[in-house]
């Protein structure tokens, strides 16, 4: 059995090597003055179908002058990848087939960090989980990005024999209109949804009015996305604004989303 004195020789031996390592790690960062980590400024984008999307992904790190970087796009579950740069430029033999001409990454912002991948013309089978794999001179790191695809567009508005008309050609899934008064109170409309053979929906939505002038909001929204539109009518004139938001949850009820990607402003004298 250990003497007492023997107990207290040891755990001032443990106690020393603890911290050592403490003050080696605590100087290794000192010296070193940075972090290097791998991020995106949005991590589940909503991709508007046949329209191009970039999935961000970021290397920040206080360091500068990388003299070697590496780049590995992936995706969930499917064979091949989807982009890989090395030694200097694109290496696109192991790319799978869906993503040939589609892919990009912006060469010459490389070298400073960025290495956000450019998706063209987005397809629902592009929907799914991506990896971001960054290797550098300076550090490294992976990070994922859930790619949500639809369609949405932002409405156009007429006034026609006293009904305030809304169109918007292009929704996916399927939307919901909703009108309000200026005071934020419901309002009765009339819409109507045709669906094309490749599942996209149209939209034709009215609202019957009976003054001359006034504001009124037009909502459409879908599982992904919200477009409003803040409509003002003047005589035979209307003018309007329109903003999207897209949600971060997977129902028409999600009350917090992401932030407003897009702002729009639209201003049209019809008369």
């Amino acid at each position: 059995m250990a003497t007492l004195g023997q107990i207290i020789f040891y755990s001032m031996i443990v106690l020393i090597v603890l911290f050592t390592g403490l003050i080696i790690l605590i100087l290794s960062l000192a010296f070193s003055g940075s972090t290097t980590e791998v991020t995106s400024s949005n991590r589940s984008p909503v991709g508007n179908l046949g329209e191009d999307e970039l999935l961000s992904c970021y290397l920040l790190t206080q360091r500068t002058g990388f003299s070697r970087v590496s780049v590995t796009w992936q995706k969930t579950g499917m064979k091949g990848l989807v982009y890989q740069y090395t030694d200097g430029s694109p290496n696109l033999r192991e790319q799978n087939s869906q993503f040939k001409g589609r892919t990009n990454l912006i060469l010459d912002d490389v070298v400073r960090g960025n290495v956000s991948l450019l998706l063209r013309s987005v397809r629902s089978s592009d929907e799914g989980e991506y990896t971001c794999s960054v290797d550098s001179s300076v550090g490294g790191g992976t990070i994922s990005i859930s790619l949500r695809t639809g369609a949405f567009s932002a409405p156009t508005f007429t006034i026609s024999k006293g009904f305030l008309v809304a169109e918007a050609i292009r929704w996916y899934p399927e939307p919901n209109v909703t009108w309000f008064d200026r005071f934020g109170n419901d309002l009765r409309g009339n819409t109507n949804l045709t669906q094309s053979s490749m599942g996209i929906y149209s939209l034709v939505s009215s609202l019957n009015i009976t003054e001359d002038s006034g504001t009124y909001t037009c909502s459409i929204e879908n599982s992904l996305v919200i477009v409003v539109s803040r409509a003002t009518i003047t005589g035979s004139n209307v003018l309007w604004t329109t903003y999207f938001t897209y949600s971060t949850a997977s129902s028409l009820l999600a009350s917090t989303y992401l932030s407003i990607m897009t702002s729009v402003l639209c201003t049209f004298y019809l008369s």
